[in-house]
């Protein structure tokens, strides 16, 4: 019998997957840029001389070339990595929270509360994300990054929490959960010690999916101007900045738009192996961990009814 931790044999697995090492090592490379651009945000924002270092291609005294600032473009890609990725991380920590809490509140105790809560959370998913974001970030610009963080987070959580109630709807049924109950052990401590666990599956696999979705959202709220604003650079703000002059400057545009492109394929490769790796009904059972409530994929959609 098998007795090898199920975390470690889950990692086992997804180093399995070609795609998820390369995922894994572009993810590394991005965490080492974004630490060494923490360290870069002053001289991002310094100009160089906007005489005579105004748009300059790449080379070898600044390897990404300059922008229409005379600002080197090297750390300002860098200092952006830093913001986006801090952007992206803290949001989707803070909409999964909220969603998980929300749809085990929901899923377990069920009845009343359960079609209050889901009504309540079909009215919110009536509203366009993006567009909800616009209005408020219109109305309120600028907004800091703390608040452009909060904002992401308390508009990204109403997918997971359905999720979370339709996994929490099947877990509260399983047997050690009901000898729980009949032992009197308290709502909290069954939610926390034996619900939770069988659902945190799907949750890992939705937050990382849902990074490089927030990076995506983030440049996209940027490009509009409504995201990170100076001194603080994101990807976003760079290719916005870029694409204005990018006939003469194409670089400026170029390397924070692959920069995105990239980050977002590698957190969505990433997810989709942790999808294969942690959904049981996809794994061999001689190599099968025992995550007993591993569960469907984020595609998965709970029956209202239910």
């Amino acid at each position: 019998m098998n007795s090898e931790p199920a975390w470690r044999t889950a990692g086992r697995r997804l180093l399995r997957h070609w795609s998820a090492r390369c995922a894994l090592v572009v993810i590394a490379f991005l965490v080492v840029a974004a630490v060494a651009g923490v360290f870069l945000h002053a001289k991002a924002a310094h100009q160089l001389d906007i005489v005579r270092l105004t748009n300059k291609p790449p080379s070898r005294a600044h390897w990404l070339g300059t922008d229409q600032y005379s600002r080197d473009l090297l750390a300002r890609v860098l200092s952006g990595a830093s913001v986006s990725l801090a952007v992206a991380l803290l949001s989707v920590a803070f909409a999964m929270t909220v969603g998980t809490v929300y749809g085990l509140v929901a899923g377990y105790f069920g009845g009343r509360l359960d079609g209050f809560m889901m009504r309540l959370l079909d009215a919110f998913l009536s509203i366009p994300r993006v567009l909800l974001l616009i209005a408020v970030l219109a109305l309120q610009s600028p907004v800091s990054l703390g608040g452009l963080i909060l904002l992401i987070g308390a508009t990204g959580w109403f997918g997971v929490s359905r999720l979370v109630r339709a996994e929490t709807l099947r877990a509260r049924h399983l047997d050690y959960v009901e000898a729980a109950r009949a032992l009197g052990t308290s709502d909290v401590r069954i939610l926390w010690r034996h619900v939770l666990p069988n659902i945190v599956a799907p949750v890992i696999v939705t937050a990382t999916l849902a990074i490089g979705n927030v990076i995506a959202l983030e440049a996209g709220l940027s490009y509009l101007g409504i995201g990170a604003q100076e001194p603080q650079a994101s990807w976003g703000s760079i290719f916005n900045e870029g694409v204005e002059f990018f006939a003469g400057n194409w670089w400026v545009a170029f390397f924070p738009g692959v920069a995105i492109v990239v980050t977002v394929l590698a957190f969505n490769v990433l997810g989709d192996a942790l999808r294969d790796v942690l959904d049981p009904r996809q794994l061999p059972g001689a190599d099968a961990p025992n995550l007993s409530a591993a569960a469907p994929t984020p595609s998965s959609r709970a029956d209202d009814n239910t």
